[in-house]
């Protein structure tokens, strides 16, 4: 599944670029405002901080919500307390855009992710271009040569690599870039299988210089208490928050991580 994500994405990025060279993308990225600080936004504190997810469907549930409008979500998103937000720009299976980013982008003053599964240099390049302060890499998609070219690439565009992990030897692998943001996803991207625990277990992995997030498996409050009592500085949430009302559920779940 994660391979043929990762095929889909980077074949619907070689469009746009037949059609936006490499060279456009770039100047359009340098010629963006500086990116927010997403390492101050989301730096440890006395309560756990919530990364909330615009995120219309995915492979392993279907249809979450319509989202006609990404940036009314991101405000409310931002109402209820998040410290950034991350937009899902795959089409495919998740039905996202780089419109959905720009507009997202627009509306609020919090860190913006680009959620995608990216693999090359245009897709970085674009999303700086459309806005974003953050870009996900996902360690089981990329080989560690194309793991550092990227995340160098990101820090070189002042933006923050949030890095994924699935395993203790993914973990290491970020680990070994100077990852100052890294994730762990309860959701195994292969079998779409998920582990709750998995971020307990590779916590202590994590370097104590870099934020520790826990991804997915977020669906009330006591989950959040249980990746805080984990060690989660912070945690991303996504489904919960499209289909309930964003602002109360994401108050709720800042009072569970307190």
């Amino acid at each position: 599944m994660l391979a043929d994500l990762t095929a889909g994405a980077v074949q619907d990025a070689e469009a746009r670029a037949s059609e936006r060279p490499r060279a456009a993308v770039e100047a359009a990225a340098l010629a963006q405002p500086a990116p927010l600080d997403a390492l101050a936004a989301l730096k440890p504190a006395d309560r756990v901080k919530i990364i909330a997810e615009v995120k219309r469907a995915s492979p392993s549930r279907g249809d979450l919500a319509d989202i006609p409008d990404p940036a009314l979500q991101a405000q409310r998103y931002q109402e209820g307390g998040a410290s950034a937000i991350s937009v899902l720009t795959e089409g495919r299976r998740f039905k996202g855009s780089l419109a959905d980013l720009e507009a997202v982008k627009a509306a609020v003053g919090l860190p913006v992710l680009r959620k995608d599964f990216i693999a090359n240099e245009y897709q970085v390049l674009e999303a700086r271009a459309s806005g974003a302060d953050l870009v996900l890499l996902i360690v089981a998609a990329l080989d560690q040569d194309v793991l550092a070219r990227l995340h160098a690439l990101i820090l070189d565009l002042g933006m923050t690599p949030l890095v994924e992990a699935h395993s203790a030897a993914e973990v290491d692998r970020a680990a070994d870039l100077g990852a100052k943001l890294i994730g762990v996803n309860a959701r195994d991207l292969s079998t779409f299988e998920l582990d709750r625990d998995l971020f307990g277990r590779l916590a202590d992995r994590i370097p104590s210089d870099a934020i520790k997030v826990a991804e997915s498996a977020v669906l009330e409050p006591a989950d959040v208490t249980h990746y805080r009592a984990a060690g989660a500085d912070v945690v991303l949430v996504g489904e919960a928050l499209v289909t309930n009302d964003p602002v109360s559920t994401l108050r709720a779940f800042l009072g569970a991580g307190s």
